[in-house]
């Protein structure tokens, strides 16, 4: 069976698509609650440092292979290094990175979509409401976390079954930019509350002290998480792109607005937990308990409350539509099966690797793996180890194998930014990135 070849529609398309897929949980749940856990002002530091010096040029080296390839993330690198068989495994370290990814991420995705089902009747904010005794009833339910991984892969499945330009970008141009406005309007609430200044110095003003090699490596894979780079998803992204548009651009317009939603995240989240007294250390359920007790401070709190979960529900989806895409991408290139079928039997098994995830706060609170639950075990592996990894294995092919002279074309087209910024990314790519992984990865073992 033949599939007509995907294509982004427009460039801008294709920049909110990717931004959608870095911009989700990444950047508004994870990185509050990271920064909370690790020092606050100086972890948001090191993140700045690590995504512009270091994320920055890998996203750009993946849109290189996926355009240059003009193949998804498996065959793109069989067809780059057709005579390097170690390479090929880069591919499939990816789809194998993005499937693990996704079986712990559409929980949470889960937990959102609860959330946003019981915000519509005001079910969530009430005057006698304790927000973490909430949070921890949704993911102490086995029904309730169950029911929302399921019902959310099973949305994901849909949209990816309509394909690239009529499933992901039309979701994504719609809905990143409403995101945006919600986010402003939140932070701007936030930071007027009676006390909020002592969050917003806790989130800006670092103080390194607080910092150690743990804090460092966990800014560093919070940098790849949140740009979604290390698992060849932006390699599918950028083999449907055009040649006219500028890959240096688009990755860097990626990097920006990534970064800005994490400024927005802090600036929404941290005046909020100071004013009202909460940790910040709270963990995974810190945006849960946090927002809801922003907007009830709000006139028209519940309406707020119900739009923005909406919203947050999308730009997940935006993240999650991305990983299933990959290993969506990966079977269909063989032409052996129509999307609509893989896209399902792909979502289901990930739905059935990621029940064990989803009963780590209830059935399965007591199983651990090395003293992680199944929820943090899936969430160490993939952040810590398999995305620094596959960032380290991409900055190497890229950097020592792929040919020259179609990295450089990739790098110029649809731009005139000339010879020294493409020697000063390619050198940040080759030596700065690996070295740095290296050396952060070796420090967190206790090898330094």
């Amino acid at each position: 069976m033949q599939n007509k070849p995907e294509q982004w529609a427009s460039k801008i398309g294709f920049i909110l698509s990717s931004a959608g897929a870095a911009i989700g949980l990444g950047a508004i749940w994870k990185f509050p609650y990271m920064t909370g856990e690790n020092g606050g002002g100086a972890f948001f530091l090191l993140f700045i440092a690590f995504t512009i010096i270091i994320g920055l040029p890998i996203l750009i080296a993946e849109f290189i292979i996926g355009r240059g390839a003009q193949k998804e993330a498996i065959s793109a690198y069989q067809t780059l290094a057709p005579k390097r068989g170690l390479w090929k495994f880069i591919g499939h370290w990816g789809v194998a990175g993005s499937f693990l990814l996704m079986s712990f991420y559409s929980v949470v995705g889960g937990w959102v979509l609860t959330y946003s089902f019981l915000s519509i009747p005001g079910m969530i904010i009430g005057n006698e409401t304790n927000y973490a005794d909430l949070f921890a009833t949704i993911t102490g339910s086995p029904f309730y976390t169950i029911l929302g991984h399921f019902l959310f892969i099973l949305i994901n499945i849909i949209v990816v079954s309509f394909g690239v330009k009529d499933g992901i970008e039309k979701t994504s141009k719609v809905l990143m930019p409403l995101l945006f406005i919600f986010f402003i309007i939140l932070v701007i609430r936030s930071v007027t509350f009676e006390g909020a200044i002592e969050g917003i110095r806790f989130f800006l003003q670092p103080d390194f002290s607080k910092l150690n090699t743990e804090n460092v490596l966990y800014a560093l894979g919070q940098s790849f998480f949140s740009l979604a780079v290390g698992v060849s998803v932006m390699v599918t992204y950028s083999s449907y792109l055009k040649k006219d548009v500028s890959l240096p651009m688009s990755a860097a317009s990626v990097s920006i607005m990534n970064i800005f939603v994490s400024l927005l995240a802090g600036l929404a989240i941290f005046p909020v937990v100071f004013a009202f007294g909460l940790e910040p250390a709270e963990g995974p359920g810190l945006l849960f308990i946090v927002l809801p007790e922003a907007f009830a401070q709000m006139p028209f709190g519940e309406l707020f409350l119900s739009l923005f979960l909406l919203l947050f529900l999308f730009a997940v989806l935006t993240s999650s539509l991305s990983m299933l895409e990959i290993i969506t991408a990966a079977i269909t290139a063989k032409k052996q099966r129509s999307r609509r079928t893989v896209a399902f039997l792909a979502g289901m098994l990930v739905f059935i690797t990621g029940i064990p995830a989803a009963l780590s706060s209830s059935s399965l609170s007591d199983v651990t793996i090395f003293g992680k639950t199944f929820f943090d075990a899936s969430d160490f592996l993939v952040s810590n180890i398999m995305l620094p990894g596959g960032c380290l294995f991409i900055s190497l092919f890229v950097g020592f194998k792929l040919e020259k002279q179609l990295m450089k074309q990739e790098f110029g087209y649809g731009n005139e930014l000339g010879d020294t910024v493409y020697k000063a990314w390619y050198q940040l790519l080759r030596w700065l990135a690996p070295i740095t992984i290296l050396i952060v990865f070796l420090g967190s073992l206790g090898f330094i």
